[in-house]
This record gives structure tokens, C-alpha cells and sequence, in this order.
């Protein structure tokens, strides 16, 4: 039996969670600018450098490309379920209260995915946030299986794609009642057509247009890509690490928990190599070809392992006062996360769209990491001046004040 000096603390937890919330605010940041900067491979703009954006772009993949998403699922489902454990009793006023959050969090995203920026995640978040409230009674171990069964599931839906064309009926509405809505607006080859709009268009009006008009690829693409099952399936798992209070037993078996992480490094790493070396192009996985069955069957087992022990590692890393220290900056982020996620898209909408710099097609992998670096810092420095006069982000402060149908207390009791 291990000794332990000290028992770790909710304090610690939740520090914890908002560190990790913050880093993973910065992961999603790197791979979201790739979508801002309407980066492609052809593109041959001030800020491309062929040969290093290759290994960029590659290593990206490695290490980013998806885990960092997962967290973010991951976190949520974990978030809910201290809420209910801190309102003592799951009653029925507690699912009500929950799905009333929802509700604003639907709305708040809403407006983030029809008028600012169709990548967005957090209405997905809230659609798929009442299936978990729906399924939180179950035993941990049922909601366990059936996260890992919805994490695997989209392996079993590619194969039914590859022969049933209909199971992707969902994807292809939405695709071609796309291609109507780009029709209407009289930009018809929305590949070409928006990029060039968006890069040169001043009118803050044309960019909404377009926002509003991507939206139903951008449930295409969530479709096709088995995206809501991989989403919930994080969440269950992060609830139940919630519900059972996992992260103290973690920590309380730090060396045995130490060598299970390195071990999974070691292994889920060069899997996730091996896995952004599987499919070639993107035309195959979209074309239903064996190739992209390939390429689901190693993303299933790769890729939200690794994102699981990312979290192993930097737990144990902030286990350390030194860590902690480093680190402190970040927690601001993270305890703002929806403020600065939704502050990151109209950074990125001034930066590379016409209505601002027109930087579009100007980029590659290395150039917008090092933009992400620069902007992950702002948000650094602007969230801990906010924090120390502001009890919340500007926007959890609305949130919060919807859900609770009153007006929220806003300025910090230090001020």
C-alpha cells in the first residue's frame, strides 16, 4: 500500500479541471485555425513554408488533431456530474434545473453557429447534453459500456454506409439542402465561391450570409464523420469519472498510475502516427472506401485513448507545485472557457476574413500555430485582468443569469 502525505482536495480537483480546460481551449484554438485561414494544401500564400508546414501539418495530426475535443467532451460530462452531487439529492427539480441550462446553452451556441462562426461545438454540446441528462440515473458501469459502445459505434456505421447508402441519408439531406441555401444566396461552388467572399467581402452582412449558409454542411460534416456519438460517448465516460469521484482515487495511486501513463504514451502515440498515415486523402474516407473503414476502425481505438492519457499525464504533472505555478495563467482560461472559445472564432474572423485583415490563404500549419500561440497568450493576460474584478466571463455571467432567471452578481467581492 502506497503512503500518501496529504489527501488531495476538492480545491485541487477543480484547479485541476480548469487547467485542463484552458489547455485543451488552446488545442481546439490550433486546429480551428486551420478552418479561419481556409488553409488547403495548394495554397501558396506569405506564410507557407512548404517543407516545414508538412511536418507541422503531420505532427499536428499526431498530437491535436481530435484529442483535444475529447477532453473538452470529456470535461462536460464530468462538470455535470459535480452538479449533481452538489445539489445533494438527483430530483426532479435538479433535471429541470439542468435542462434549463441546457436550453441557454442551445441559444448561446446558436448564435455562435448561425452568425459567427458555423464551426462551432457548443450547440452540439447542448443537444447532446440532454441525452445525458436523460441517462444519468443509470449505474456508472451501464453508462461506462455505452460510452465505449458510441465511441466504436461509428466503425459499425461506416461499414452500414459502405453498403446501405441510405444510413448516411442524414448527411446527404443536409448537403444538398446546403447546396440550395449557397444557391439562393447566389454563391453556387461553395468550395470556391466562399472562399473568395469571405477573404475579400467587407460587408459583415455577407459574412453572416455565409455563416448561416454553412451551417447545414456543418451538420453534414457531424453526420458523415459519426461526430454525436463520439461526443456523448466522451461525455458518459467523463461522468462517470464524476459520479466516482475517479480523479482522488487516481491520485492517490500516483506511482502505479505514473507508470501506466508512460506506458500508454509509448503505445498510443506511434498508434496515432500509424493512423494519420492510413488514409492518404480525405476523397477516400468521404467516398466510403475501404480505406476510410481502415482509417475509422484505427481512429476508434487510438485516438480517444490518447486524449485519456493526456490527462493522466498532466494530472501528475500538476500534482507539482512547480507545475502548478507554470500553469497558474492558464486556469483563468479555463474557468472562462465559453467567453474565450467564442472570442477565439471573432479573433480568427478579424485576423484571416475580408471584414478585418483578409489574412485567408495566407497561412500554413507553422504560421498559425505561432498565431495560436500569440492569441492563446492575449487571452492569457486579458482573462486573469478580468478575473481579478469579474466574478465570471462576460458570457458564463449571462448564462449563469438566464439559467438562474435572475440578474448574476458580476463584480468580484475583492472590488
Amino acid at each position: 500500500m502506497e503512503k500518501h502525505l496529504t489527501p488531495v482536495t476538492s480545491r485541487e480537483r477543480i484547479e485541476y479541471m480548469d487547467m485542463l480546460r484552458g489547455i485543451a481551449i488552446f488545442g481546439i484554438l490550433i486546429a480551428n485555425l486551420r478552418w479561419f485561414s481556409l488553409y488547403s494544401p495548394e495554397v501558396s500564400g506569405l506564410f507557407t513554408f512548404p517543407k516545414i508546414d508538412n511536418t507541422v501539418y503531420f505532427l499536428q495530426h499526431v498530437f491535436i488533431e481530435s484529442k483535444f475535443y475529447s477532453i473538452f467532451s470529456i470535461l462536460f460530462g464530468w462538470g455535470l456530474a459535480i452538479q449533481i452531487n452538489r445539489s445533494k439529492k438527483d430530483d426532479a427539480s435538479t433535471a429541470s434545473f439542468l435542462r434549463r441550462r441546457l436550453w441557454f446553452m442551445l441559444l448561446l451556441g446558436g448564435i455562435h453557429l448561425f452568425l459567427i462562426w458555423e464551426g462551432d461545438i457548443v450547440f452540439l454540446y447542448g443537444l447532446t447534453g440532454f441525452i445525458l441528462v436523460a441517462l444519468r440515473n443509470y449505474s456508472s458501469k451501464t453508462l461506462l459500456i455505452t460510452g465505449i459502445l458510441l465511441l466504436l459505434s461509428p466503425i459499425l456505421l461506416y461499414f452500414l454506409k459502405m453498403n446501405w447508402p441510405w444510413v448516411n441519408s442524414p448527411s446527404d439531406y443536409l448537403y444538398n439542402f446546403g447546396e440550395k441555401t449557397y444557391k439562393h444566396f447566389g454563391w453556387i461552388d461553395q468550395d470556391t465561391s466562399r472562399t473568395g467572399v469571405l477573404s475579400k467581402s467587407k460587408s459583415i452582412i455577407t459574412s453572416i450570409k455565409i455563416t448561416l449558409a454553412d451551417a447545414p454542411y456543418r451538420f453534414a460534416y457531424l453526420f458523415a464523420v459519426s461526430r454525436i456519438p463520439k461526443v456523448l460517448g466522451a461525455m458518459l465516460i467523463g461522468f462517470v469519472i464524476g459520479r466516482t469521484d475517479l480523479y482522488y482515487k487516481f491520485m492517490n495511486h500516483k506511482k502505479k498510475m505514473l507508470r501506466i501513463c508512460i506506458a500508454g504514451l509509448m503505445v498510443f502515440i506511434p498508434l496515432n502516427y500509424f493512423l494519420v498515415s492510413v488514409l492518404k486523402n480525405d476523397t477516400a474516407y468521404y467516398n466510403l472506401e475501404m480505406e476510410g473503414l481502415v482509417y475509422t476502425i484505427a481512429f476508434a481505438f487510438v485516438v480517444f485513448p490518447l486524449a485519456i492519457f493526456y490527462m493522466m499525464a498532466l494530472a501528475l504533472m500538476y500534482d507539482k507545485k512547480w507545475i502548478q505555478k507554470l500553469l497558474k495563467p492558464v486556469l483563468a482560461v479555463g474557468k472562462t472557457a465559453f467567453s474565450n472559445y467564442v472570442l477565439q472564432s471573432l479573433i480568427g474572423i478579424i485576423v484571416f476574413y475580408g471584414i478585418g485583415f483578409g489574412l485567408a490563404e495566407q497561412f500554413g500549419p507553422l504560421a498559425w500555430t505561432v498565431c495560436a500561440l500569440i492569441i492563446f497568450t492575449f487571452q492569457m493576460i486579458v482573462s486573469n485582468i478580468w478575473l481579478k474584478y469579474f466574478r465570471f466571463g462576460p458570457l458564463e455571467w449571462i448564462w449563469r443569469s438566464l439559467t438562474y432567471n435572475k440578474m448574476q452578481a458580476l463584480r468580484s467581492a475583492k472590488n
